[in-house]
Order: C-alpha cells, then sequence, then structure tokens
C-alpha cells in the first residue's frame, strides 16, 4: 500500500493563504457593510442560505440550455435545481411562465425585446431622467441604439407620473410595447392604467419590477402580472437574493422568451447563482419575508417624514414604496456634495438626478435613499428616524471635522446595536 500523500495544492488552501491581497479586501468590504449605514435603494443583505448556494461547487457545472434540453453531460442534478427554481418564481409571483438564467436585470430586459420586438421597433418607456432605467430606452445604451424609444415623464409640480400624458404620447407614438418600471420612482405604480393605454393603442405591456420585486411578492404593491404580457426582475434588491435576473411571460410566449434568452443572448447559465435564486424565491413565500416588506415601507415612510420635519426637500413630497428621492435644485448642496458628506458620516447612498435636473449626471441636485437593506438588519421606525436626523444635520449643518466625527459616532452607535454577518470572515 502506497504510504505517498498527495501534495497539497492551491485548490486545497483557504483564500487567506493563496491570496491575502483578496481576503484582505473582502474583510475591509464586510466591516464596511457591517459599520455603516446602507441607504442605497438598489442593495440589500442576503441571507446566509444564498451566500451558501453561490458560493458553492455548482460554479463548476456547464449547463448550456435548459432542464432536460441541455447540451452537456452531467446536468442531472442542476436540472432539478433550475426546475426547482422555474417552479417556485411562478408560485410566488402566481406566473405562467418564468426564465431564471438572465444573468441581471439589464439582460431579463432585453431578453424581452428580443422576444417581442424587431430593430428599430417603437417603444414608450420612462425617461432615466425623470427616474427610469438605462435600459428604458437611453441613447448611450444597447436599448436606446436597436430600438426607436419615446418616454414619459412626471410632472414638474407633481413628481408623479400623469397617465393623460403618458396616454397622449402612447397615442401620437404608437409603441408596439409600453414598459412600466423605474430605478428612481417614490410613489407607487398603477399597472392596471397602463394595460389600459397599451390596449388602446394595442400595444403589448412589460413591467420591470426590478426595484419593488420584495414588495410584489410580500403584498404590500400592486403585481403586475394580471396586467402584463412580460415582466422582469433583478433578485438582489428588496427581493435580498443573489445578484441576477429573471423574467416571466404568459404560457403562449415561453418558447419565444426562452430562445430570447438562450440561444438569443447568453451561453451557459449560471447554476451557482440559480440555486442563491431558489432559495431567495423560497424565503420570499415566508411569513417572515412579507412582514419584513411591510416594514420596508413604514421605514421609508418614517424616514421621508422625518426629513421633511428637519426641512429637506423630497420629490413628490414623499415616497410610497422603499425610496425617496431628496432635492436640492435651488440651493447650493449638489448630490456629489451630499454623497460624499454623507459618507464621511457612516452613511451610505448614491446622488442621482431628480426631475428636470439642470446640473449633470456625474453632479446632479439630488441624493436617492431606500430602506430595504437597514430593514433587513432590524431596523425600524423609530432607527430610521434617528437616521433622518443625522442626515438633516450632516447636510444643514456646519461641516467641521468636530461635527462630523460626532455624527459618525451616532451612525456606529446605530449600526452596533443591529450586528451584521458575526459568522462571516475571510
Amino acid at each position: 500500500m502506497s504510504t505517498v500523500s498527495r501534495q497539497a495544492s492551491y485548490a486545497d488552501l483557504p483564500l487567506e493563504q493563496v491570496d491575502p491581497a483578496i481576503g484582505t479586501l473582502i474583510e475591509q468590504e464586510l466591516c464596511r457593510q457591517q459599520r455603516n449605514i446602507e441607504l442605497i435603494a438598489s442593495e440589500n443583505f442576503t441571507p446566509i442560505p444564498v451566500l451558501e448556494a453561490v458560493g458553492s461547487i455548482l460554479t463548476n457545472k456547464y449547463a448550456e440550455g435548459y432542464p432536460g434540453r441541455r447540451y452537456y453531460g452531467g446536468c442531472e442534478v442542476v436540472d432539478d435545481i433550475e426546475a426547482l427554481a422555474i417552479e417556485r418564481a411562478k408560485a410566488l409571483y402566481g406566473a405562467e411562465h418564468a426564465n431564471v438564467q438572465p444573468h441581471s436585470g439589464s439582460t431579463a430586459n432585453q431578453s424581452v425585446y428580443w422576444a417581442a420586438l424587431e430593430s428599430g421597433d417603437r417603444v414608450l418607456a420612462m425617461s432615466l431622467a425623470h427616474g427610469g432605467h438605462i435600459t428604458h430606452g437611453h441613447a448611450v445604451n444597447f436599448s436606446g441604439r436597436g430600438y426607436t424609444f419615446s418616454h414619459y415623464g412626471v410632472g414638474r409640480g407633481t413628481g408623479r407620473i400623469d397617465f393623460d400624458e403618458v396616454r397622449a404620447q402612447a397615442l401620437k407614438d404608437r409603441p408596439k410595447l409600453i414598459v412600466a418600471g423605474a430605478s428612481a420612482y417614490p410613489r407607487a405604480l398603477d399597472f392596471a392604467a397602463f394595460r389600459a393605454i397599451a390596449d388602446e393603442v394595442g400595444a403589448e405591456f412589460m413591467a420591470d419590477m426590478a426595484h419593488i420585486a420584495g414588495l410584489v411578492a410580500g403584498g404590500v404593491h400592486q403585481s403586475p402580472f394580471p396586467y402584463s404580457d412580460w415582466v422582469t426582475t433583478t433578485t438582489h434588491k428588496t427581493l435580498a437574493g443573489p445578484r441576477g435576473g429573471a423574467c416571466f411571460c404568459r404560457a403562449k410566449d415561453a418558447a419565444r422568451l426562452d430562445h430570447a434568452v438562450f440561444p438569443g443572448l447568453q451561453g451557459g447559465p449560471l447554476e451557482h447563482v440559480i440555486a442563491g435564486k431558489a432559495v431567495c424565491f423560497l424565503l420570499a413565500m415566508t411569513d417572515e419575508f412579507k412582514a419584513r416588506q411591510r416594514r420596508t415601507v413604514e421605514n421609508a415612510a418614517a424616514l421621508a417624514e422625518a426629513l421633511l420635519e428637519g426641512g429637506l426637500k423630497l420629490v413628490s413630497g414623499g415616497t410610497d414604496n422603499h425610496l425617496m428621492l431628496v432635492d436640492f435644485s435651488g440651493t447650493g448642496m449638489t448630490g456629489k456634495r451630499a454623497q460624499e458628506l454623507l459618507d464621511r458620516v457612516g452613511i451610505t447612498a448614491n446622488k442621482n438626478s431628480v426631475p428636470y435636473d439642470e446640473r449633470p449626471p456625474t453632479i446632479t441636485s439630488g441624493v436617492r435613499l431606500g430602506t430595504p437593506a437597514m430593514t433587513t438588519r432590524g431596523f425600524g421606525p423609530g432607527e430610521m428616524r434617528q437616521v433622518a436626523r443625522i442626515i438633516v444635520d450632516t447636510l444643514t449643518a456646519e461641516p467641521t471635522e468636530a461635527n462630523l466625527d460626532r455624527l459618525l459616532d451616532r451612525s456606529r452607535e446605530l449600526t452596533a446595536a443591529f450586528p451584521l454577518y458575526g459568522t462571516l470572515g475571510v
């Protein structure tokens, strides 16, 4: 019997030994997430079971194609995983068909365009400058380059979508597809109203629910599914799953959608991420998740109310969902400066254009704030009001080092009371 032992290789060693530089940087990012108040509306804290699935050996398996119809052998296990993810996604939203392979929300949107449109077809969507998304026809994006987009926005005085204007634009342009969805719109979306307009002009209707997918699953936002021909989403925002996308359609359009995703736009799916999506969809069906979605909206309302009481201006005067836009138009403050000041006091946010913004996108007149991540962490309305007071003091008081240090201490006290990922470490 051989006594020669196999020599250990880099494949058997932990990350901190193989690549201490990356290991240290991951540890630093973990520390940043643990210490900061995370208010970026498109971010969340992913549950440990999802992280485990995404970091699993499933990353080793190539599985081009669909369950039962793969171009590679050895796919019997990942077939079961992907089939489970599909069934859970359908059950979660009451959808007739789901495709869980898109790598991102952008890819999910592109897949629907590929399935529903021909090059140059007309599409009506929300303007990026008024809260839409870059994949809704911005000129520098594939969507704006491949299709003929026109855009609706919000009223100058209201900050809300005016459906009379949407209808007038649709009647004028006669689009083949109407898109509803946003990345910086603080009010509820009326999918039924969009459906009525689409029917009037003979268009198909697509809902991009990337930001509100968790709210929809939790029953605190109108569902787009009864009204939409196509629905797209990410899985990592209010849904709190892995970074990725998914898209849905009616059964009659399943073949069109699946062919658009593969082989139309993607090759091999990321089965480790699909496993994370399956876990995410399962968790989203629990009472705990639904309660958290209610708290997410309650926390946003509390944060918005306290910001208004502190003298800050909000686009549309408040929020119906998980996010809000602070508007500095006509003041000396900019979104860029606000983001920098908030970062200095331990609050992570992002500069954002506001409707009719006169400043460039690199500067902006607004900052976007959202409550999904800190709600996941355990913050309630009381904590959000404390956060609002820190924000108001940061953006209105003299930004001396002493003042900023004092505000940072207040932020650190809040996060210390709600530990995050205590079992993780490199």
